[in-house]
């Protein structure tokens, strides 16, 4: 009879956790409407935590991505694509109806703007 030679799954270390963990973006954000901090992981999982203490917040929510990366690391899954520390290009291609961009374009003539500044001021007070 042949020995298993399946090799043996090696735990996750909390140190590769917590360093898993820490390349997500964490938000916690005031919600008018639920009157209360919200704490999310965009990126990582849907959902989150809240609570009156921005602070305690973002503890619940630090514990809760340290959670989710254990359990997906534990099921040896992959993680998705990191979301803290990001860099952006600044360049982004926005798809509108034919009708809206010619809106666009003449409102920023008006101005005496290109179309790039009009959608960049609109954007930056969105």
């Amino acid at each position: 009879m042949k020995a298993n030679t399946t090799p043996k799954a090696t735990p996750v270390t909390k140190a590769a956790i917590k360093a898993a963990a820490a390349r997500y973006l964490k938000i916690v954000e005031w919600s008018d409407e639920d009157k209360c901090f919200v704490g999310r992981c965009p990126g990582l999982f849907l959902g989150g935590c809240d609570g009156t203490d921005e602070a305690k917040v973002y503890a619940e929510l630090c514990e809760l991505v340290e959670w989710h990366v254990a359990e997906v690391l534990a099921g040896r899954k992959p993680l998705p694509e990191p979301t803290a520390g990001r860099e952006y290009s600044g360049k982004f291609v926005v798809r509108v109806p034919p009708e809206l961009h010619q809106k666009a374009a003449l409102k920023a003539l008006v101005r005496g703007e290109s179309l790039n500044q009009f959608v960049t001021e609109a954007l930056a007070h969105a």
